[in-house]
């Protein structure tokens, strides 16, 4: 196949485009920034996107904008707390069907009652134990 220079940087820059919008897409509401850093190392090197909000403001307004394809939401947040966000993005049609996982270093069993009670699909506890074990329950929310 042989290509003109224009028709060539016209198909790389399709291709480009295409890569980018294939990626999946997290957002993370994290008010520690070391926690989030974490998660998007780790979730970057598998070629994720990843957004990060400090706080449940700026996260609604991230989720609005970036529309994830997942959000994984710290319960104690400086400004609202993560259940109240959670409603939020329920409350909005353009997220409501995006998953939400409570990440938070809550103990389980009330951390788990309260992510089910306010609309999360699931709980991911810190610290994160096993960076494998971490992936592989975060992807398994975006299979189902």
């Amino acid at each position: 196949m042989t290509f003109k220079p224009s028709s060539f940087v016209a198909y790389i820059l399709q291709l480009v485009d295409t890569e980018i919008t294939l990626m999946t897409k997290l957002l993370i509401v994290e008010d520690i920034p070391d926690n989030a850093e974490l998660v998007r190392r780790i979730m970057s090197a598998r070629g994720y996107e990843v957004f990060h909000a400090p706080d449940a403001e700026t996260g609604l307004q991230m989720a609005v904008e970036h529309k994830p394809d997942l959000i994984l939401l710290d319960l104690g947040l400086p400004d609202y707390d993560g259940l109240t966000l959670a409603g939020w993005i329920r409350a909005e049609p353009s997220l409501n069907q995006v998953p939400i996982i409570a990440y938070t270093a809550w103990p389980p069993d009330p951390a788990r009652q309260m992510a089910e009670t306010y609309g999360c699909n699931g709980y991911i506890g810190k610290p994160i134990g096993s960076v494998k074990e971490f992936v592989q329950t975060v992807e398994s929310f975006l299979k189902a």
